[in-house]
Order: structure tokens, then sequence, then C-alpha cells
């Protein structure tokens, strides 16, 4: 009975509210819902990226652990060259 809207009971409730409102105030009411919307999702994001953030900044450490636990040793190659300007 609730569940199912036909087009005769979303016209009344489109006319209800054009009489309730008015014309001139529900352009107003859509845009702050809108900006509501927007900021959520931006909110959303945010936290998103602080997560990812914190959990790339968490499993990084441990990288760079082992890294320095498995790196190979470093050695120099110390090239040898000879004074030719002085050997004619």
């Amino acid at each position: 009975m609730f569940g199912r809207f036909g087009w005769a009971e979303i016209l009344v409730v489109v006319v209800l509210v054009l009489i309730l409102f008015g014309h001139n105030k529900i352009p107003g009411m859509m845009k702050n819902l809108a900006d509501g919307i927007n900021v959520f999702k931006k909110e959303l994001n945010v936290k998103k990226s602080k997560k990812a953030e914190k959990e790339e900044a968490s499993t990084g450490i441990e990288r760079k652990a082992s890294a320095k636990k498995n790196a190979p040793k470093k050695t120099t190659k110390v090239r040898r060259t000879s004074d030719k300007k002085g050997k004619k």
C-alpha cells in the first residue's frame, strides 16, 4: 500500500510542496541541500585520504626497516687514472 507511488501520488506531493513553500523558496532549498551533500562527500574523501596516509605511513616505516636489513652493502669503485700529461 505505502511501498508503491504512482504518478498521481507524486503529482499530489509536488502540488502540496508548491502550495506550502511557494515557487520562490524551492530553488534556494535545493541549493542548500546540494551544498550540504557536497560538503558531506568532501569530508568523506578527506577521511578516506587521511586513513590511507596513516596506512601508507605505517607500511612505509615497516618497508624502510626491512629494506635496511636486506639491503646489500654498498661498495665504492676506485678508478685509477694515470697522469698521461707527464709521460710522452
